[in-house]
């Protein structure tokens, strides 16, 4: 196939999946050992996104529904270390990735690297062509955008939404701006967002790490995303890489940690380094991944991520640098800084990068944790109602399990009002973690609405509110809305029909036969 606007000639496939997140693997084997033939587009030059990318620790949510891909790739990890499934938390990044690497060239799936979407060509609500940034193109008879930005559906102009919205939108009582609660994950109270020592009611110079602007009402959308960041996988082994000062590190970026851990001191409050960001050695070999637990952690909360869906290559790129150089200085921090409690520092000491992953990152994993960019609105929206009170549907293609869980939005301030004047206060807001029944993921979620386009499924940036998005959003989950979008694809492409009018009782009795599990 040819590009009419460029000339440009494109190689052509039965399915083209873009992404080469675990979602975007699972539906490029999926469609493959159906029959089809398959190309797989990924930006970067790893495959398995956040699963091989420093997210070792694997959230499963109920075992009971945990089947298909899912299943399979928790298998093949315990195989690859002779051990029962469950034993490890999971897989090390090498071996996730080694794994989804066999898989695709077992199915004979092409995989393409270094092509991020630069367009689209439409023609009659299809997608004839992907153009890429490096000048190629590539043809599918039906598309998959399985990556975590959803930058592919968006160049076909299908609908789709950034951030939280407002109650009102949905009628979800757990939607919009949450209230700035106590909790682990919050700062303790009366830690000035301010540089120096303004007078009370006085606004003035903002610390780093905080979002400027006031937040808005409580119930109330304001377009902000769950906070983005990097797992780190670290080592207690003795061949570890210390954490090394970056050059650039700025010693002020960190006056809020300051602040923070004083309080805890005159409060009594015996942090300790895992306390803030996890080191149980959960992963074989004694290795952790490091996650974000405490009021200051790895992840950014100063507002940045809510420019990510929708940047610019170029400004991406700044955002995701700037969230890796945090996660770099954040370890050097804790390590080395005198005004971190000696027996964080002491923890943080046993710690390093381990010598076997990310070798060609600088031993930083590859994939920034986008928690949630772009979201599909396409012919069924999940809301909290479906996961709350979940009820059967005649076209699931998989089960969620997993709490709603929305990591901090933001790290704000507010005026608290005291007898001797208005005191400025640090607040974290945003989380919140609800456990939900197992519930059906409709295979309407994973389509646009077919006046948009007609041959694009969408497992990972799935149609969904931000509440319901913050349960989907799993790896395990992408897994198996991957495989179910690969076996739509496969038959789409093969019988030549929209990926709408998919025969459901013949999808159903697929994704069953390779140990998909569509209800409890």
């Amino acid at each position: 196939m040819t590009d009419a606007s460029t000339g440009t000639t494109a190689d052509s496939y039965d399915v083209l999946v873009y992404g080469a997140t675990s979602g975007g693997v699972c539906a490029a084997v999926a469609a493959a050992e159906a029959g089809a033939r398959v190309a797989l587009a990924e930006p970067g030059r790893h495959v398995g996104g956040m699963t091989s990318g420093g997210l070792g620790y694997t959230d499963l949510g109920d075992l009971r529904v945990v089947g298909g891909f899912a299943a399979r790739f928790r298998q093949d990890v315990a195989d690859h270390y002779g051990v029962t499934p469950g034993t490890y938390a999971g897989p090390e990044p090498h071996v996730a990735e080694s794994i989804f690497l066999r898989w695709l060239e077992q199915a004979g799936v092409e995989l393409r690297f270094g092509r991020a979407v630069a367009g689209a060509e439409i023609a009659d609500g299809r997608i004839e062509l992907v153009r890429f940034t490096d000048g190629t193109a590539l043809a599918g008879d039906v598309v998959i955008d399985a990556s975590y930005e959803g930058d592919l559906l968006a160049a076909a102009g299908v609908s789709y939404a950034v951030g939280r919205e407002g109650r009102a939108a949905y009628g979800e009582s757990l939607a919009g701006r949450q209230e700035m609660l106590p909790g682990r994950h919050a700062m303790p109270p009366w830690i000035s967002p301010f540089a120096g020592d303004p007078a009370p009611g006085v606004v003035g110079e903002l610390l780093p790490q905080i979002k400027a602007g006031p937040p808005a009402d409580v119930g109330t959308g304001d377009g902000g995303v769950m906070s983005y960041g990097y797992r780190v996988c670290l080592t207690t082994a003795q061949d570890r890489i210390p954490f090394e000062r970056r050059a650039g590190y700025d010693e002020s970026y960190f006056d809020l940690a300051r602040r923070l851990f004083h309080r805890w001191e005159r409060e009594r409050f015996e942090v300790t380094a895992g306390w803030m960001i996890g080191l149980e050695p959960n992963l074989p070999v004694g290795k952790c991944d490091a996650n974000s637990l405490g009021p200051m952690s790895l992840s950014v909360l100063d507002g940045t991520a809510w420019e990510y869906p929708d940047a610019s290559p170029p400004r991406r790129e700044e955002i995701r640098r700037h969230h890796l150089q945090h996660a770099q200085d954040f370890l050097w921090f804790l390590t080395h800084d005198p005004e971190v409690p000696g027996r964080v520092r002491r923890e943080m000491s046993r710690w390093g990068l381990p010598r076997e992953e990310f070798a060609d990152t600088g031993h930083l994993p590859h994939q920034l944790y986008v928690r949630e960019a772009r979201r599909m609105v396409g012919e069924h929206v999940l809301t909290e109602h479906d996961l709350l009170r979940p009820r059967p549907v005649a076209d699931a293609v998989a089960m969620g399990s997993y709490n709603i869980d929305i990591r901090e939005v933001q790290r704000t301030w507010r005026w608290v009002y005291e007898f001797d004047g208005p005191q400025a206060v640090v607040f974290n807001e945003g989380y919140l973690s609800l456990p939900v029944p197992p519930y059906p993921v409709p295979y309407r979620a994973l389509l646009p609405r077919r006046h948009e386009c007609r041959n694009l499924l969408v497992p990972v940036c799935v149609s969904a509110s931000h509440v319901a998005f913050a349960s989907v959003r799993m790896e395990v989950q992408y897994q198996m809305l991957g495989q179910a979008a690969g076996l739509a694809a496969a038959r789409a492409a093969r019988c030549g029909t929209d990926v709408h009018d998919v025969d459901m009782t013949d999808l159903g009795e697929a994704l069953r036969a390779a140990g998909q599990i569509l209800s409890v």
